[in-house]
């Protein structure tokens, strides 16, 4: 029997993906292990392994398809001692395969007769949820559902084989509720899958208004790729579903300073004269974060909708700027870590970022992040936490200011650092004691050395 490869879900949140490459062409041999394509999710280029062995007989969906539903069938493998033209002839025959390829036909231009013969059998999906059966939806559509007041058995699912996600929602009008009439007979059920082609009409409109205000020939339309829209999905969800405050305090660095020299200068070097590390002040940042939520343990938590979830350890993201984007690659444990390990770390998730090149697991969990604007001259600001994080840390440029200390006037390296709290997780008196223990370990830095 033919092995149906299916897109894979590379993350926990991923829904689609883009089929960068193939990396074996028809008629290749296959052994276990071996790498089928590429596959862009929303931050990343991941290569997709093969588990089985055999012959790759057919391609059904071609380098380059973007938006790929996860689970879409996109190749047949051949399996040992099978006719390879029968199984690639077959491609896309199945029940399963042809209900998850019908939201992208275009994608698979090999199986047009498949999906065309499917579309019915996906239709009754959306009908199904008006009519009091079983609601297949994402958690996340589940929640935006009860925030918005919205009947999910209303909604049409535009995900993998209907199931109702984000986007069904932000598309549906607050209140919606089920018609009446859905548990009517068939010809009176037609109606409930009507918010799908509602939905789609009522966003379009809003580009050709936002266009309409400029003179034609001004702009260049710049096309979303899958990182943007993400981000952008994400923090509006941030925004509507988390309720924020904000803390903001003044930090003195001047003994960091002093002792970051001390460290840099101290760094063992190889037989080149480059120097093992460098310490940054980000780094300090990183490890006083830490630390703060170690001695601070209440706020080192993320919530967890009927609960929440305390962290052990202090897994602390940084906000990393890349063409088009940012990733928040994450500092594992980085309570137990030396500066210099720190600086190294981040150094390589940096990198990584970069070029796209983060596994998934790299720049998943923790409770906090650090932005870090200093060095593009910003004074102060604040962030949109990055859920299900508790919090995020806008950290400020490093600058010479005239304090007042002891009656008197003196110079002092000071910068301005703005933590984003979710008001779920924490309240505003733990929110100042964490963002305290922080100004406390950054002003008084061989504290976190010994």
């Amino acid at each position: 029997m033919p092995i149906e490869i299916l897109m894979p879900a590379l993350s926990p949140t991923m829904e689609k993906g883009n089929l960068a490459k193939w990396l074996k062409k028809e008629g290749d041999t296959v052994k276990s292990g071996d790498v089928l394509a590429e596959i862009e999710t929303d931050k990343a280029t991941m290569e997709v392994e093969a588990i089985d062995e055999g012959v790759l007989a057919k391609i059904l969906v071609p380098e380059g398809s973007q938006d790929v539903p996860v689970n879409q069938l996109i190749a047949v493998l051949a399996g040992e001692g099978e006719d390879v033209a029968a199984a690639a002839a077959g491609a896309g025959k199945g029940g399963a395969p042809a209900l998850a390829a019908a939201p992208a036909p275009a994608a698979a231009p090999a199986a047009t007769t498949a999906p065309a013969a499917a579309a019915p059998a996906a239709a009754p999906a959306p009908v199904a949820n008006g009519q009091g059966g079983r609601v297949f939806a994402s958690p996340l559509a589940r929640r935006l559902a009860k925030d918005k007041g919205v009947d999910l058995g209303a909604v049409a699912g535009s995900g993998p084989h209907g199931r109702i996600v984000a986007r069904d929602i932000e598309g549906a009008q607050p209140g919606l509720k089920a018609a009446p009439a859905a548990a009517a007979p068939a010809p009176a059920a037609v109606p409930a899958a009507a918010p799908a082609p509602k939905a789609a009409v009522a966003t379009a409109p809003g580009a050709e208004q936002v266009k309409a205000l400029f003179e034609p020939g001004s702009y260049e339309e710049i096309q979303l790729d899958g990182m943007r829209k993400t981000i952008a999905r994400r923090l509006v969800e941030s925004e509507q579903v988390t309720p924020t405050f904000f803390l903001t305090v003044d930090c003195d660095l001047d003994d960091l300073m002093a002792l970051r020299e001390q460290v840099n200068a101290n760094a063992a070097r190889d037989k080149d004269g480059k120097p093992a590390y460098r310490v940054s002040v980000n780094d300090f940042i990183i490890k006083a974060m830490a630390l703060a939520l170690q001695k601070v343990p209440a706020a080192n938590a993320v919530w967890a909708e009927d609960r929440v979830l305390r962290m052990k350890h202090s897994d602390v993201g940084v906000a990393v700027a890349i063409d088009g984007g940012l990733y928040a690659p994450i500092v594992k444990k980085a309570e137990q870590k030396t500066l210099s390990t720190i600086s190294n770390e981040m150094r390589d998730l940096a990198a990584r970022a970069r070029t796209k090149k983060l596994k998934p697991e790299e720049y998943s969990g923790g409770s906090t992040s650090v932005s870090n604007l200093g060095m593009m001259g910003m004074r102060n600001f604040t962030a949109i936490i990055n859920a299900p994080q508790s919090s995020i840390l806008a950290v400020g440029a490093s600058e010479q200011r005239a304090v007042v200390k002891g009656g008197e006037i003196r110079i002092a390296t000071q910068m301005t650092v703005t933590m984003t709290c979710d008001h779920r997780v924490m309240d505003g008196a733990l929110g100042a004691e964490l963002l305290s223990a922080f100004k406390g370990f950054i002003e008084k830095p061989m504290s976190m050395l010994v």
